[in-house]
């Protein structure tokens, strides 16, 4: 599966890409700015996560400086 996100402020634009998509047989979905804040923050944890123990006193003291 691949996908691509289209951010506009047009209504219009959006709903005509939406049609063209389905007409060809893609399926697509309108995201809020919820979901795509959540989006990025599932990427921020899967690209950050080492499977490693981190100190939680000295992760703290390092973000405090």
């Amino acid at each position: 599966m691949q996908a691509i996100i289209l951010d506009t402020d047009s209504k219009s634009d959006l709903k005509l890409l939406m049609e063209i998509a389905r007409k060809i047989g893609i399926k697509a979905k309108t995201l809020s700015e919820t979901d795509m804040e959540e989006l990025g923050l599932v990427h921020a944890i899967k690209s950050g996560k080492t499977n490693e123990y981190v100190d939680t006193d000295s992760f703290l003291k390092k973000l405090r400086k």
